[in-house]
C-alpha cells in the first residue's frame, strides 16, 4: 500500500485517539491533525471539575505531551482552522496557509452549544463551557459568596453547581424539565435533584427564561417566565450541544443530527470518516441511529477507524458507558436507556450508594450506578455479553453480580 495523507480536523479526545491509533496499528501513513484552538490537545471531562476547583491546572490537561506528536511524526497544527473541504479535489481548506491535499479525510469536529436566544444573553458574565479559555474564565469567576444562576440541569450544568456550591457559591438551578431528565432514569433524576439540594442549590423547575438583566453591560439577573427575579453575578448557560457538521453539511456530505456514517464509520463519501460527538452511526443495540456525546465512544470509535484504514474493518459496536462526578458522587452508566421500559433499584439511595437497572422487555439493556463502581464495570460485562439476568435478581442485594459477569466471555 503506498504512504498516504490522512488529515483529521479537529484534536479533541477523537482526533488524538485517532491520530494515536493509526501509528499503533503500524500505519507510517503521512498525518496531519488540525486543532482550531492554540492550546495543546487536552482533556474536555476536568474543565467543569477538577479544574474549575483549581485541584489542576493546565500543565495537567494535555492530552499527550508535545514530544508524543513529534516522536511519533504527527504534524500537529495549532490554531490551524479549516474552513471548506473541497471533496473534488481531496483538500482541505484552511484559515491560513495552503489548502492541505488528503487521501482519506477523518472529522472529529465533535460540538457546539446549542443556541441560547433571549434577551440579555450577550452580557459580560453570561458563560458557556466550551473550552479550556471558557473554563478559565469561570473559575476567575467563582468563589465564596458569587451568586451564580446555571441554566440547564444536564450533566455540565450540574457539574458546575456542584463545583460552585464547593467554592462557597450561592446556586440556583434553573430546569424546565427535570434534572438529567434526557439521560438518566426517573430514580436517579429524583436522587441528584434531592442531592443538590442537600449540597446546597436551589432549583426552580418547569420554568424557563424570559431575559437576562444587566447594569453597565454585566448580567445583575435572570428573569425567569413565571415573573421571578433571580439576582446574578455570573450565569452559566449548559441547554446542550449539536453536532459541528457544518463543515461536512457545506461541503455536500449527508448530515441528519450529526454526519451520517455507516457502521463502519464511512461518511456519505468514501474518502471520508467521521467520529466522536459529530458523527450519528447506526446502533443495533436500539435500532435506530444515535449520536453519542461521551470521551469513551470517542477514543473507541477513532480506534475503530484506524484499523480500518490499516486493513483490518470492523463494524462498530461498542458497548457505550458514560461518568460523571458531582460533589461527592459518582454516576457512572453503562448501555443506552433508549425504549427502557422498566427500571429496578437495587440497594438504598438514601444511604448514598446504590445502582438502577433499565429493562427493555426481558432483557437488561442499561444500568446507573452511585458510588458503586465494582458494580459499574460487573454491568459492562453483563450487558455486552447479553448475559441472562431478570428484574427480581437485579433488584436482590444478594444476588451475585459479579460472579455472572465473571461468566461472561473474554
Amino acid at each position: 500500500m503506498s504512504r498516504r495523507s490522512i488529515v483529521i480536523v479537529g484534536a479533541g479526545h477523537a482526533g488524538v485517539q485517532a491520530a494515536a491509533s493509526l501509528r499503533e496499528e503500524g500505519s507510517d501513513d503521512a498525518i496531519v491533525l488540525l486543532s482550531a484552538e492554540p492550546d495543546l490537545p487536552y482533556q474536555r471531562p476536568p474543565l467543569s471539575k477538577a479544574f474549575l476547583k483549581g485541584q489542576m491546572d493546565r500543565a495537567g490537561l494535555p492530552l499527550r505531551a508535545e514530544q508524543f506528536y513529534r516522536d511519533k511524526a504527527i504534524d500537529l497544527r495549532l490554531g490551524v482552522a479549516a474552513t471548506r473541504i473541497d471533496l473534488a479535489a481531496r483538500r482541505v481548506e484552511l484559515a491560513s496557509g495552503p489548502a492541505e491535499p488528503f487521501d482519506h479525510l477523518i472529522l472529529a469536529t465533535g460540538a457546539r452549544p446549542r443556541p441560547f436566544v433571549v434577551p440579555g444573553a450577550e452580557l459580560e458574565g453570561v458563560l458557556g463551557l466550551r473550552n479550556i479559555a471558557d473554563a478559565a474564565t469561570i473559575r476567575e469567576r467563582l468563589g465564596a459568596g458569587r451568586r451564580v444562576v446555571v441554566i440547564g440541569a444536564g450533566f455540565i450544568g450540574l457539574e458546575i453547581a456542584a463545583t460552585a456550591l464547593t467554592l462557597g457559591g450561592e446556586v440556583t438551578i434553573v430546569e424546565i424539565a427535570r434534572p438529567l431528565g434526557r439521560a438518566v432514569s426517573p430514580p436517579t433524576s429524583d436522587f441528584f435533584l434531592d442531592a443538590h439540594v442537600v449540597f446546597g442549590a436551589r432549583f426552580r423547575l418547569g420554568v424557563g427564561v424570559a431575559a437576562i438583566e444587566g447594569a453597565a453591560g454585566a448580567v445583575s439577573a435572570v428573569a425567569l417566565s413565571d415573573g421571578e427575579r433571580v439576582p446574578a453575578d455570573l450565569v452559566i448557560v449548559g441547554v446542550g450541544v449539536l453536532a459541528d457538521d457544518r463543515l461536512a453539511r457545506a461541503a455536500g456530505l449527508a448530515c441528519g443530527d450529526g454526519i451520517l456514517v455507516d457502521d463502519r464509520l464511512v461518511a456519505s463519501d468514501p474518502a471520508v470518516s467521521a467520529i466522536g460527538d459529530c458523527a450519528q452511526f447506526p446502533q443495533d443495540s436500539v435500532g435506530k441511529l444515535l449520536r453519542l456525546e461521551s470521551v469513551q465512544n470517542a477514543t473507541d470509535q477513532a480506534r475503530a477507524v484506524a484499523r480500518r484504514l490499516t486493513g483490518k474493518p470492523e463494524a462498530y459496536a461498542a458497548l457505550p458507558w458514560f461518568w460523571s462526578d458531582q460533589g461527592d458522587l459518582k454516576l457512572q452508566i453503562a448501555g443506552l436507556s433508549h425504549g427502557v421500559d422498566r427500571w429496578v433499584v437495587r440497594g438504598e439511595p438514601k444511604q448514598r450508594a446504590f445502582a438502577v437497572f433499565g429493562f427493555r422487555g426481558d432483557k437488561l439493556a442499561a444500568v446507573e450506578t452511585i458510588n458503586r463502581g465494582a458494580e459499574h464495570m460487573a454491568a459492562r460485562r453483563i450487558i455486552g455479553g447479553g448475559l441472562p439476568i431478570n428484574p427480581l435478581e437485579a433488584a436482590d442485594p444478594a444476588f451475585d453480580l459479579r460472579k455472572l459477569a465473571l461468566s461472561a466471555k473474554a
